[in-house]
């Protein structure tokens, strides 16, 4: 019947009943045995049909649990066959015309196809069982493609031509399962190029202390990242070598050693030998008495000898720096313009824009966050170019005096035209103080006095709603009776202004505690109570003007102690001498008593 001729309509009622039943392909029309290949008028070809995935089993798809009959992308029928076939001789599925096999018919036998997938994960697993090293905990998968087994059951090693991470992967499964657990694991000696081939050693060998990747061919930073900058990823590595991989051997050739060190210790926090030599990691031991039997903690590996400290203001009234700020970035903000008055007539305006992600930034993930989705959405472009002359990055203009003098912008209107052609932006200075942190002093400048600041904050650049991190300084000087600033409402006007952009990084950066220098746990804050994170740059400034008349030691001691309650200096004092200088009987004291105490007695 099928061999005859069909009306076209009833043709297609017989195609779509066989697709619907799953004996063909829906990309394969129905043809009558009078049709040939090619058309009726058309010669007899040869025709090749690509599909997806082949019908041929990997090994790797028995150890990553994905050689289920269910996994196919055949159709749903063909799956379900295959599943209930599973106790059969086999599954044989013919074209629809009798007697004629179609060109791409399926044909597997289960039982043949299951039996070559263990062949495979059995030479595998006697390999590794063949290379591990129990009394020493130590895997050696050096020069895999040179080793007799390997050549003889034709099998891919990682770095060989044609290996996936994908077959890498069962390597490193079969090798998470041996006991006692991996401790050392050497991958040197096999010409591995991409760090994805190691993308899941961490998650099957996460304890792994030593590695060794010598006389491989990395050549990328990036490389490593699969292994490295994240937390999760080989966090208990105590020794890696790298000897012979192109990424170590640029850096030393071009006398960056320390660069590179400083960069592996940053990746690997944990790590305390690199290359086989020790990495000189930053601690300071505080001398103690022999007679002493009191235990001092001290500094940890990972933090400055110093912790950071806030605000420092110095040798000008607070009120001054906090009624200038306040104003200067409401108008930034919303009317430009405006600030045209608080600009001396030779005043000098400029931005650089610095688009590299800081390394901290990068192994905490903040440019790819699913909780920071807007970061996406920036651009570089309009800092890079915008702004009547582009970014003043003096380090990447090679000399170009025009292009120097262009990007510097002279005089108030200049400087507004210029701030109008950037990037809108909202400053939470009023409302989220904890994000910014302002340095203030007198310096020189001409025959008379001026006044240094220096900021450092986020903004968020609008429409797309993303962070920015940037440091803004100026240079202030008292403004004159009727000159332009004075009548406009400024006590000061604006001698410099430089401004340069950055991509995000936290504020914690700068937040009073422990300053930690590579990648780890989050270090505890000398400051146990989060008032003195809450204390606005203008409580900052009176705080630092306060201190100033007060002598050493009491100076830190009352200075913690305004820090944690909030407390101005003089009520800090108070406090203090109650409890005979006792910080914690101090704060202790003060929780007790700060619902009767006044607004007064605050910063």
């Amino acid at each position: 019947m099928l061999s005859s001729e069909a009306p076209a309509g009833g043709r297609t009622l017989v195609t779509k009943a066989f697709r619907k039943a799953g004996l063909i392909d829906q990309d394969e029309r129905m043809r009558d045995v009078s049709d040939k290949a090619g058309g009726r008028k058309g010669h007899l070809k040869m025709t090749t049909h690509k599909t997806r995935t082949s019908h041929r089993p990997r090994a790797l798809d028995a150890v990553l649990g994905k050689d289920q009959p269910g996994s196919s992308n055949r159709s749903p029928m063909i799956a379900a066959r295959l599943a209930a076939g599973s106790g059969t001789q086999g599954l044989a599925i013919r074209g629809a015309s009798t007697g004629r096999v179609r060109r791409n018919a399926i044909s597997l036998n289960g039982d043949k196809a299951t039996s070559g997938l263990m062949k495979v994960i059995d030479q595998w697993r006697e390999f590794v069982n063949r290379r591990w090293q129990p009394e020493n905990r130590f895997l050696n998968l050096e020069r895999m493609i040179e080793d007799d087994f390997i050549v003889k059951n034709k099998m891919i090693p990682p770095g060989a031509p044609g290996s996936s991470a994908k077959e890498t992967a069962v390597i490193f499964k079969l090798a998470g399962q041996l006991k006692p657990e991996i401790q050392t694991l050497s991958l040197a000696h096999n010409a591995i190029s991409n760090g994805a081939i190691l993308s899941t050693l961490s998650h099957y060998l996460p304890k792994l202390a030593n590695l060794s990747l010598e006389g491989n061919n990395l050549r990328l930073w990036r490389d490593l990242d699969y292994i490295s900058g994240k937390k999760g990823k080989l966090e208990h590595l105590r020794e890696l070598i790298l000897k012979g991989n192109p990424i170590r051997e640029h850096e030393y050739q071009n006398n960056h050693v320390e660069k590179y060190k400083s960069e592996m210790a940053r990746r690997f926090p944990s790590l305390e030998i690199l290359d086989q030599e020790a990495i000189v990691k930053i601690a300071f031991d505080t001398p103690q008495a022999s007679s002493s039997t009191a235990s001092t903690k001290q500094p940890a590996p990972s933090s400055f000898p110093l912790e950071m400290m806030p605000s420092f203001v110095t040798g000008v009234d607070g009120n001054l720096i906090s009624n200038f700020l306040m104003r200067f970035f409401p108008l930034y903000d919303n009317q430009r313009a405006a600030l045209v008055d608080a600009y001396h007539p030779s005043a000098t305006f400029s931005f650089s824009a610095n688009t590299a992600i800081p390394a901290r930034a990068r192994i905490e993930g903040y440019h790819t966050s699913k909780d920071m989705p807007n970061q996406k959405k920036l651009e570089w472009p309009q800092w890079l170019t915008g702004g009547n002359g582009g970014s003043r990055n003096l380090s990447r203009m090679g000399g170009n005096a025009e292009k120097m003098e262009k990007s510097l912008h002279v005089g108030g209107e200049e400087a507004v035209k210029a701030m109008a052609h950037l990037p809108s932006t909202r400053h939470d200075v009023a409302t989220s103080p904890e994000k910014f942190c302002v340095d203030a002093w007198p310096v020189s400048h001409g025959d008379g006095t001026a006044l240094f600041i220096s900021l450092h904050g986020q903004f968020a650049e609008l429409p797309t709603e993303g962070i920015r991190s940037f440091d803004r300084s100026f240079i202030l000087a008292p403004a004159p009776e009727g000159s332009r600033a004075k009548l406009a409402g400024w006590d000061v006007m604006i001698l410099s202004d430089q401004l340069n952009v950055r991509a995000y990084s936290s504020h914690t950066a700068w937040q009073p505690g422990p300053m930690r220098v590579q990648a780890g746990e989050v270090l505890p804050s000398s400051v146990p109570t989060p008032s003195s994170a809450l204390l606005s740059p203008v409580a900052q400034a009176q705080l630092q003007q306060s201190l100033a008349s007060i002598p050493e030691p009491q100076r830190s001691i009352v200075q913690q102690v305004c820090q944690r309650t909030g407390l101005n200096v003089r009520f800090a004092v108070e406090c203090l001498e109650g409890n005979g200088w006792d910080i914690e009987r101090a704060v202790v004291n003060f929780e007790q008593v700060k619902a009767t105490l006044s607004r007064e007695a605050f910063l």
